[in-house]
C-alpha cells in the first residue's frame, strides 16, 4: 500500500483529503505544517507521495520541501495551494518540489495526478 504525507494547517483540508486518499486504498499521515511532517520524516516515515500547503506557520511549505529533499530524496512532492505566481512556483521547483497544484482541486483531478507520479 502507497502512504501519502499530507502537510496542511487547514484540518478541513486534512480532513478531507485524508478521506479522499484512503478511499481510494492509500495509507496516510497528516502533519499541520513542515514542523511537524519533518518530525515524522526524521522518525522513519517514508512516503511514496508528498503533498504540501505552501503558507503554513512554523515552517512554511518551501522550507518544508527543501528540507524534506534531505531525507527523502525520490518522492514526489506537490505544492497544493491558492498561490498561482510563477516565481513562488519556480522558488518551489528549485526547493524539490515535483508539481505545482491549485486550490481548489477536484478529489478526481488530483487522485489521477497522484496515480501518474506513483504508478503500480
Amino acid at each position: 500500500m502507497k502512504t501519502v504525507l499530507l502537510v496542511d494547517d487547514s484540518r478541513t483540508m486534512q480532513l478531507s483529503m485524508r478521506q479522499l486518499f484512503t478511499g481510494a486504498g492509500y495509507q496516510v499521515q497528516t502533519a499541520e505544517d513542515g514542523e511537524a511532517a519533518m518530525g515524522h520524516l526524521k522518525g522513519g516515515l517514508r512516503p511514496d507521495l508528498i503533498i504540501t500547503d505552501i503558507n503554513m506557520p512554523k515552517m512554511n511549505g518551501l522550507e518544508f520541501i527543501k528540507a524534506a529533499r534531505t531525507l527523502v530524496r525520490f518522492a514526489p512532492i506537490l505544492a497544493l495551494t491558492t498561490e498561482s505566481q510563477q516565481a513562488r512556483k519556480d522558488e518551489a521547483k528549485r526547493a524539490g518540489a515535483t508539481g505545482w497544484v491549485l486550490k481548489p482541486v477536484d478529489g478526481n483531478d488530483l487522485l489521477k495526478v497522484a496515480q501518474r507520479l506513483l504508478p503500480n
